[in-house]
């Protein structure tokens, strides 16, 4: 891929696995480890935000991927995370690749958690943005007006600002600003997320959130260094939790950012792109 390939120009690409045909883009300053990026509820691969990947790109190789049954991945998609880290995992296979760097943002945080843990060997190092470990309390589905806006047969930008920015002028105001962002692309870009994806993905949310201590013991397993990334007023993804990741997974660090919600990688994507790109190349453990 050129190196001046950027988020808006990166053609859609597809890799077969297991009969499953993944959509994904991959673009960035070529490297030994790629990085995967595994996306929210309902989002394609024009859901992220080029100043957060452009950033990264511009450090690395980027690579993103929809999940089965996502916009342009063929195949039903998964009812549970476990199934989904699994179809994840055989597509890094299907691109013959041995050793990622790994970003997962809200439900992909879940997925990347389980990748981490099935083939450690896989990850070599970690990030978690906006997601909650498996079993925690209060994760049994959402709070009610989170789910209606997410839920939403019709998503709209207002359910976006609702659930991705805090409740507040200068919060929304970045979300705005994302909001123009992420419409940039006009050639080439991901067909909208269906129903069926939606009913899967909250039926694994679901599962994933029933209260289970024990679950949380899965942590100490992780292997990989971890960042953890979270906003201050998560509605989605109780902040608390993040910092029960920290402590328990055993080379974790955190990074909470103010004044922002669920999207909090998108309103402050320089600063969340320059901790990352920090993260990655750290020579270090």
């Amino acid at each position: 891929m050129a190196q001046d390939t950027t988020h808006l120009t990166a053609p859609t690409l597809s890799a077969q696995a297991d009969g499953v045909r993944y959509g994904y883009r991959r673009f960035g300053r070529p490297a030994t480890v790629p990085l995967v990026l595994l996306q929210h509820f309902r989002g394609n691969l024009d859901n992220w935000d080029p100043a957060l990947t452009d950033a990264l790109a511009a450090r690395r190789e980027v690579i993103l991927v929809n999940y089965a049954g996502a916009a342009s991945s063929t195949g039903a998609p998964a009812h549970t995370v476990a199934d989904s880290a699994r179809q994840m995992i055989a597509f890094t296979d299907a691109l013959g690749l041995s050793e990622i760097d790994l970003l997962g943002f809200s439900i992909g945080g879940f997925v990347a958690q389980d990748i981490a843990l099935i083939r450690p060997a896989l990850v070599r190092r970690l990030v978690l943005a906006g997601t909650v470990p498996k079993g925690a309390p209060g994760t049994h589905g959402w709070r009610q007006d989170i789910a209606d806006h997410a839920r939403d047969a019709k998503p709209t930008a207002e359910n976006l600002l609702y659930i991705f920015f805090a409740h507040t002028q200068t919060s929304q105001a970045k979300g705005q600003e994302y909001l123009g962002r992420f419409m940039q692309r006009t050639e080439d870009r991901d067909p909208l997320t269906d129903l069926a994806l939606r009913d899967a993905q909250y039926d694994a949310i679901v599962e994933w959130g029933i209260p289970d201590h024990a679950k949380l013991q899965r942590l100490t397993g992780i292997n990989s260094p971890t960042l953890i990334l979270q906003g201050d007023d998560d509605l989605m993804m109780p902040p608390k939790l993040s910092h029960l990741m920290a402590g328990l997974i055993p080379d974790a660090r955190i990074r909470i950012f103010p004044d922002s919600a669920h999207g909090s990688i998108f309103q402050y994507a320089t600063e969340a792109a320059d901790e990352i790109n920090a993260f990655l190349d750290r020579a270090d453990g």
